[in-house]
């Protein structure tokens, strides 16, 4: 079960609290200027919102932290592909897809693949995205909720401690071609990072939490 959060709203067309991000999204979705922000618990609610919310982002404290976790309104680009991976713990089953952001549509989906990890999944979901739009000479985007993943994909190397096993050579051979096509092939795709916190669940999520 998800933690219960707290939504602030300092602009927006009714500022105050809101106790879902649904109700949220309705005060700052296409609302110039908007600043909101999540919290664990509504103590730290009421007293963010009893603040200047300029002060929250820009003071030195917050500057040390990561910028990112203050958001503003905005929207992700339509014209996109999204992906993203699940794995479960226990069993150490993982698959991975992509679909276009602005309808749903799958355009692939990968797996199951035994001991493996998410963030394997989610570097060769984005590796898949990739060299998939290039086949079709496409420039779209690609979303990923990891930063980790786009890191990876970004070095050309997936940073993983995951050990080969019997179970899991598939998935390192995957992860060998992967890389030696990042190394061999240039794009122009840009590769984005999905904004949880301010859009919802990215639309390839698998919807298993």
């Amino acid at each position: 079960m998800k933690k219960q959060k707290f939504y602030v709203v300092w602009n927006g067309r009714t500022p105050g609290i809101y106790k879902t991000w649904a109700e949220c999204h309705e005060q700052v979705d296409k609302f110039e200027g908007a600043a909101y922000k999540a919290f664990e618990n509504n103590e730290e609610a009421r007293t963010a919102f009893a603040s200047d919310y300029k002060k929250i982002i820009y003071n030195k404290k917050n500057q040390s932290r990561k910028q990112d976790k203050i958001s503003f309104a905005g929207k992700p680009e339509k014209k996109s592909v999204s992906v993203d991976a699940a794995c479960n713990t226990k069993t150490k089953l993982m698959e991975y897809q992509g679909v276009f952001t602005s309808t749903g549509e799958k355009l692939f989906i990968q797996g199951p693949f035994r001991d493996a990890t998410n963030n394997i999944g989610e570097f060769l979901a984005i590796v898949h995205a990739l060299a998939l739009l290039k086949q079709k000479n496409s420039t779209l985007p690609v979303y990923s909720d990891s930063m980790t993943a786009i890191k990876w994909v970004k070095d050309k190397k997936a940073n993983t401690k995951l050990l080969p096993t019997e179970c899991n050579a598939e998935l390192f051979d995957l992860i060998t071609r992967a890389e030696k096509w990042l190394t061999d092939n240039t794009f122009t795709n840009r590769i984005l990072k999905w904004n949880t916190e301010s859009w919802g669940e990215i639309p390839a999520d698998f919807g298993r939490k």
